[in-house]
């Protein structure tokens, strides 16, 4: 069964919601005026459902005229930016803390950076289930 496709969330108290739901989290700040970010959006869904993980591995899109509140607290000033999370804080992928942009250089980062945590994400699950049984 596929992912679901990326999650739209209209404020701060929404992803922190997200964040408390899923172990990881890769969040899409973007605006609808963002010709870079509608050209990245279909590679973002993509990822979303081939690596996602309901619980564990979250794909989540924040529109910062929406939600300008989650915006300012994670200092985003270009569009788009990805941000990642495992257990509500924000960590580095690839050495890299944020991805900018939609041009190739910023997907091949993308897709590297979800399917590494889409790994992480697939481990945690499978311990979470053995050690359930």
């Amino acid at each position: 069964m596929a992912a679901p496709p990326p999650q739209h969330v209209a404020s701060l108290a929404q992803l922190e919601q997200v964040f408390a739901a899923n172990t990881y989290v890769v969040v899409d700040f973007f605006a609808t005026w963002c010709p870079p970010c509608k050209a990245i959006a279909p590679e973002y869904e993509k990822l979303a459902k081939g690596h996602g993980i309901p619980g564990h591995f979250a794909f989540v899109k924040v529109n910062v005229e929406e939600a300008a509140d989650a915006a300012q607290k994670y200092k985003v000033t270009a569009m788009p930016t990805f941000l990642f999370f495992k257990d509500g804080k924000q960590v580095m992928v690839h050495g890299q803390l944020q991805i900018l942009g939609g041009d190739g250089k910023a997907r091949t980062a993308l897709t590297a950076a979800a399917t590494k945590i889409g790994g992480l994400a697939a481990a945690r699950k499978a311990e979470a289930e053995e050690a359930a049984t």
